[in-house]
């Protein structure tokens, strides 16, 4: 097998489906069914979720809330995602756990390095909740975070797009999509795919990305097992 430990960052947007906010059942149990084929594969599994479909701190309407506040909003948001994905794999006998950036007891274990790395050894698949435990950091930054902490061989991450673009394909449908990109052309031409936190650190501890579309069923094995599928930022 090519990879052995993995991270997957999927955005909160993606649990809600066809809903315009919070989860939807169908859009849950299509995501987890690949992450249980996965794990059945061997694969150790760690997952970096978003909490958008609840609430983004960066982008919050409510007026006068202050940064710091209005993303500690969107860090309980990300815990909520991870309960409803523990409880999902439950339903299929997978063993999970819920690490947290910072402690919420009655719900996961407070993340470390170590820890997180010993439930994967033990055939646990990882969920990643909080962010980065900090205010003004993406959880894309979370993601190459945790998939360095956890000594993964590569991060994906699922996006509504196909890979990584010159530009927005939603605005210009003639957009090229890249089969794979440098980090340093990635940050020249400042594409938004992910954001440059994220990429500086990653390209800084030579973490390879993989961004592709988690939209359609099948999607996630494909990123993984297909060297066509998706766009690498190396």
């Amino acid at each position: 097998m090519r990879y052995k430990r993995i991270l997957l960052k999927i955005s909160g947007e993606i649990l809600q489906g066809q809903n315009s906010f919070g989860i939807e059942n169908e859009a849950v149990t299509r995501i987890v069914k690949e992450l249980v084929d996965l794990h059945t594969k061997g694969l150790e599994l760690g997952i970096v979720i978003g909490g958008g479909n609840f609430f983004r701190g960066a982008t919050s309407a409510i007026e006068g809330m202050r940064r710091p506040e209005a993303d500690a909003i969107g860090m309980l948001a990300t815990v909520q995602n991870a309960i409803v994905l523990n409880e999902k794999l439950r339903e299929y006998h997978v063993l999970s756990e819920i690490f947290t950036a910072k402690s919420v007891a009655s719900i996961g274990t407070c993340f470390s390095s170590e820890s997180a790395q010993a439930a994967l050894r033990a055939g646990k698949v990882g969920l990643y909740a909080g962010g980065t435990g900090n205010p003004y950091f993406t959880t894309d930054t979370a993601a190459v975070l945790r998939a360095l902490e956890i000594g993964a061989d590569i991060l994906f991450k699922g996006t509504k797009v196909d890979g990584v673009y010159d530009r927005d394909p939603v605005k210009f449908p003639d957009a090229t999509l890249f089969n794979t990109i440098s980090y340093a052309d990635y940050i020249e031409l400042n594409l938004k795919v992910m954001d440059l936190t994220a990429i500086s650190l990653a390209k800084n501890n030579h973490l390879k990305i993989k961004v592709f579309n988690i939209k359609e069923l099948g999607n996630i094995s494909k990123a993984v097992f297909e060297d066509n599928f998706g766009s690498i930022i190396e």
